[in-house]
Order: structure tokens, then sequence, then C-alpha cells
């Protein structure tokens, strides 16, 4: 999780490397990094030398609670390692999966600051696979859902079929 602050223009006191005093003036920034990253020229104002700093965006690490209450650090190849085995054979390209990651992880981001649900990543990521492909929809569902035997599994295959979504949502997850 990223928390912006706002970058002060103002000079912002700091310690010399040279010789210890906290008085300079920021002669230039610069964005570096994509914007996460901004690098500041400063000078000492008592012993006149110049040296580099580097600012940096606070992260918060994002945390998932599963479904047993424990918690692990959000993963975003995880995320995609889950929908590229569910699209796997099937005619989805790396883009496609990719925007969905994007989009899951913007989404969890604005919504969640400091913990989401595991249930809330495996709906996004169903309600992503249902518009996309039928099969890797299925795939992922009958691992994430864990249908205990073939009767559930068929249950929610016919609702998917006659286009409801009713079944799939009364199956505890």
């Amino acid at each position: 999780m990223l928390r912006f602050f706002p970058l002060q223009e103002t000079v912002t006191p700091m310690q010399c490397p040279f010789c210890r005093k906290d008085n300079d003036r920021v002669v230039d920034s610069r964005a570096g990094e994509n914007g996460r990253v901004t690098r500041r020229r400063r000078e000492c104002l008592e012993c006149k030398r110049r040296y580099t700093s580097y600012e940096r965006v606070e992260e918060t690490p994002l945390r998932v609670k599963k479904k047993d209450g424990t918690r692990v650090g959000f993963d975003r190849a995880k995320l995609r390692a889950g929908i590229e085995k569910a699209c796997e054979k099937r005619p989805v390209s790396a883009d496609e999966i990719l925007r969905i990651v994007d989009a899951i992880e913007a989404e969890i981001i604005e919504k969640y600051e400091r913990e989401v649900p595991s249930n809330f990543i495996g709906e996004r990521v169903m309600e992503e696979l249902r518009g996309l492909d039928d099969v890797a929809y299925v795939r992922f569902a009958s691992v994430y859902r864990a249908f205990k035997d073939v009767n559930e599994f068929r249950h929610v295959l016919d609702e998917f079929m006659k286009g409801g979504r009713g079944a799939a949502d009364r199956v505890s997850p």
C-alpha cells in the first residue's frame, strides 16, 4: 500500500553530510523512478558544498486476511500466477491478464488501507474471468470454491450455462 504525502517545495533543513549542519537550500528537484522518488540537489549554506538527497514514498505493506484468519502479505505475482494458471492454453493474452491484475490491485489499493479479505480478491478474479473466458472462469471457480464433489461442480456449471450466477454465489467459499 502506498501513502502519498505532499512534497514540500520550500527549503527543508537536512543535515549536511560534510559539516553536519542543518542549514541548506534546495538547488534542484527532479522526479525519478517513474515518479516514485524525488531527487533533490542541495547546497549547504555553512560549508557551501553540494550533495544529493532522495525522497521516497512511504510504503505500508498491504496484508491479505485469509479464510482461516491468518494474514499474509499481498503478492501481485501470486495473483497473476493464479489467473495465468486458469487461463493456461486458452486464447487469453498476457496483456489481458496484466489488465486484470492491474484492475484488481488498483481496486484493492482504493478500497483497503492495510488489510484486504482474501474472498474479495477471489470474487474479483471470478468476475473478471467470467467476462473474459468461460473455461478460465470455471477452472478458477473450481479451485477457489473448493468443490467437495462433482455434484457441486455440476450445479455451478448448470447455473453458468443458464447465464445465472445464483449457484456460484450460494456455494460457500
